[in-house]
This record gives structure tokens, sequence and C-alpha cells, in this order.
């Protein structure tokens, strides 16, 4: 990872102080004030002006690689330890007990420096998302910075929020985990005056075993709430409709419940859906994302809620509603050949499989095409992994889907609950193999016909879009069988 420092440099004086670190001059006689003007986690991004950063680690430790940094130019490090490897080389280091930690530390620091909103956003599923549609509907009256890409760790996130320009006027940060304890640390980093928890879903039950332990993690996030901010659940999560708080009274958005901010009416066409909001005694009538599914809703409805304790207009609302574009691989539709992608790779759990499903039987009715998924392997589910591989295969069988192909071993489980449902075995085609994209691609090249509709997900781990990238590269082959 590497990012600029929004406010153009920082010293190493200014990082040990902040810290509590030691400044150390190593090889050298004297200290002269160094500046950095961006932050690195890996050597081979290193150049004249970086600090790097050496986390340890079980696998890989970056102490290890200060002696690539230094000769790619970085004269100053924050580290655990001086290496006896480097000892000669000149360059100034913080010394701390853990780096980590002191990124954290520095970001806290930074950011009191700037005078802005902060909104935080964290759950099991639709994180990102949510995170766009509050940044795209703010950016229309506010200077914004959010996080990018996966920047939502223990060191993404701090770093994230180093690269804010001064000028900033909300930030809205994004927080991840895999552990319980994480998002406190990153709450109390970031202090945000908003906290959004889009639901608890299965994603870590490896880690944290229950789903009851997901939303004790996922709470964590009020640990840094400031003083009189503004909690924003999911009303239809049942879980998260239990919240109960003496000092906080959350704010619930919601579809199928009662809620603060409601989503009624919802229509879907081609790539858009339409619904109104009710608002208390109002009604914000015609909202119109650019985005299919329920789960876009939800995220939709997060950012009217925030809009709306900002004292935004109706009509700027709407606007950014409308500016809103997905990320990544994330739910991106498109045609190829004669056939129609639903782009959907970048991750998955049982619960953004079941929402993907949700969007792929609505394109099925809107287009009157054959439904076709590829569904992969689904990570960190524990030991419930196979009935929640099951269970997808079973809501593909509900949706009427006409043809599976399975990628990954575990995905053997969605194929099953899919013979489960009803789906003849003709119809559904296995690859066990993730190495071997090639392999799916051939069987979907095989099976295509014009006018089919093709869901391609699973977990990041196994990489499914290589198997897009084939059916690609072979476009001239698709629908000629």
């Amino acid at each position: 990872m590497k990012v600029n420092v929004g406010c153009n440099s920082l010293t190493m004086a200014e990082l040990a102080r902040i810290c509590g670190g030691i400044l150390t001059c190593v090889g050298g006689d004297g200290y002269r004030d160094i500046h950095f003007k961006n932050v690195c986690t890996d050597s081979r991004e290193t150049a004249d002006g970086s600090l790097f950063v050496a986390l340890g680690g079980e696998k890989v430790d970056g102490h290890d690689y200060i002696g690539a940094a230094l000769s790619s130019g970085s004269d100053c490090v924050l580290c655990e330890r001086i290496p006896e490897a480097f000892a000669d080389r000149k360059y100034v280091a913080v010394v701390v007990d853990d780096s980590i930690k002191a990124v954290g530390e520095l970001a806290k620091a930074y950011d009191r420096r700037i005078n802005h909103r902060k909104i935080a956003v964290t759950g099991s599923v639709g994180k990102t998302t949510t995170k766009e549609f509050v940044a795209a509907v703010l950016a229309e009256a506010f200077k914004v910075h959010k996080t990018e890409g996966n920047y939502n760790s223990n060191i993404g996130m701090p770093l994230s929020m180093l690269s804010m320009s001064g000028d900033t006027e909300v930030s809205v940060l994004e927080m991840g985990m895999s552990g319980a304890g994480e998002i406190e640390y990153l709450s109390k980093i970031a202090e945000p005056d908003i906290a959004i928890v889009t639901n608890i879903g299965s994603s870590h039950m490896g880690h944290l075993g229950s789903r009851e332990n997901i939303f004790k993690a996922k709470l964590e996030i009020v640990s840094g709430l400031k003083r009189g901010g503004t909690l924003l659940l999911n009303g239809d999560d049942d879980m998260l409709r239990t919240y109960k708080n003496d000092e906080i009274e959350p704010i619930f958005v919601g579809i199928d419940s009662e809620a603060d901010f409601r989503a009624v009416n919802i229509r879907e066409g081609f790539g858009f859906t339409m619904y109104d909001v009710r608002m208390g005694h109002r009604i914000l009538k015609n909202v119109i994302i650019p985005a299919m599914g329920k789960h876009n809703v939800y995220a939709s409805l997060f950012a009217i809620a925030v809009a709306v304790g900002m004292s935004l207009d109706e009509d700027v609302i709407l606007r950014g509603l409308k500016n809103f574009k997905p990320v990544g691989m994330r739910q991106n539709i498109y045609g190829l050949g004669d056939i129609t992608v639903i782009e959907d790779c970048y991750n998955a759990s049982p619960e953004s499989m079941r929402a993907a499903l949700g969007v792929l039987g609505t394109l099925g009715k809107l287009k009157s095409g054959r439904m076709v998924a590829l569904l992969g392997d689904m990570y960190e589910l524990g030991e419930q992994s196979d009935r929640f591989h099951e269970s997808v295969g079973l809501e593909f069988a509900r949706i009427g889907g006409s043809a599976l192909f399975t990628f990954g071993s575990s995905a053997d489980g969605i194929a099953g609950g899919a013979l489960l449902g009803g789906i003849s075995g003709e119809n559904i085609f296995r690859n066990g193999n993730i190495k071997a994209p090639e392999i799916s691609g051939e069987m979907l090249l095989h099976y295509l016909g014009k006018g089919d509709i093709l869901l391609v997900k699973a977990s990041r781990g196994a990489a499914a879009e290589r198997v897009i990238r084939y059916l690609k590269e072979n476009t001239d082959r698709l629908c000629r069988q």
C-alpha cells in the first residue's frame, strides 16, 4: 500500500512525537530533519520522499525489506527494530513497539488538524456500496474524501486518512475486520460523527463462530462515535433491530419493516431502480438509483439518511444518487456478444450471493432470457460452510435458473443445493479447480446462447473474473455452438 500525504509532507520528528517512538539516525553522525511526502508498506513502491513502514508478520516481515526500500530512494523508516543487516546504511528511523498502531496514531493526529465531519461504514455485506452512495450524494455539496479500493483494514483505513487534503469537508471511511476488537480500534482512530452498520451476515463466521459475535464486533463502531453522534442501522436486520444503547438512539432504514427511512413502491428496470421514501411525515418521491437489487436500495437509503441529517436539499440528494457508480467488480452489467453479463466478482457471502441472484432473476424477467450462473467458493464460513453453499444452490433453483456452473471445491455444495431445488443434473456443470478457469470458460462457451444472462460471482480468493476474461478472449465463439 502507498498513499501520498494530503498536506504535502510530515517530518520524522513529528512522527516520533506523535507515536512516542525513538528517533534514531542510523549509520550517520547526526540528525537532520527529514520530510516524507508519502507512506509505503511495500518496499517495491518506495522512492525519494517515502516513509517505509516495516510491518511485522508471521509469513513476511517488512523489516527484511528495509534495505530494498533504502535502495529505492527512501531515507526514512518506521519500524519495530533496527536490523543488524542494515545498521551501516544511512537513514533516519522512528522505532516503536507496534508499527501498525504507530500509523494509527499518526493518522488520528493528522485527521484532527482538518476541520471536517466523518462518516464511518461497516457491516457484513454492502460496506463499499454504501460508502460510494454516501460519498456520491455528499459530493454534491461538500469536498469529500473517501477510502479507496480495499483501504478498510487496520493499516489501510489510517493510510487513507493520511491522504486527505487539507480542504476536506467530509470523509467517508469504510471499516473492515477479520476478528473482534478491530472495528473498535478503527473507530477510535476515526472518531466518526455518523456511524453506519449495514447488516449482520455470515462473513467471518469461521473466525468469530456465530452471528451474535459478529454483531458484537460490528457494533464496536460506536466506541469512537463522538458524543451526540448519529448511529444508522438496517432496521430489517433481525439482530440490528434489537440493538439497545442508553446513550444512543439509533436511526433505522428499511424496506420490510417500519423504519425512520423506509423505501416503498419499489420498481426495477434494466440497470436502475426507482422508489419512494417515507421519512417521518415527509415523502421523497421517485428516487432513482443506477443499480438493481434490494441491497442497493438499502445502501442508497443510508445515503439519504446521512444527507437529510446534514441538511441537504432533496434535489441535491436525488442528483447525487443518480451520480452513483459501482466500483471494481461489483455488479457491473454489460453486453458481451449476444449475452448479458452480471460481473460481481469482488467477494461473496451467502447474503451477497442471494442479492446477486435476485438481480439475475429480475433481469431474466425483464429480458426474457435464460438465467445462467457461474457461482464459486465462499470463504470464512466456518463449520456451517456446507449448509451455506447448499442454500445458495437452493436459491438459484428458486428463482428459476436454467443452468448452473460451479467453480471451486466448496462450490460443489451449491450444485447439491440446486439439485435439491429441482435443477436437472444435466444442467449443472462443475469445475472444482479454481486454478483452471479455462475449463469453466470452455463449458460456458459451449452452453451459452443468444439472449442468455450470465451471473459470475465468487469470493475474492477464487478470482472468478478470470472466467469472464476467457470469454472475452473468445467472444467470436460465443453463441456459435
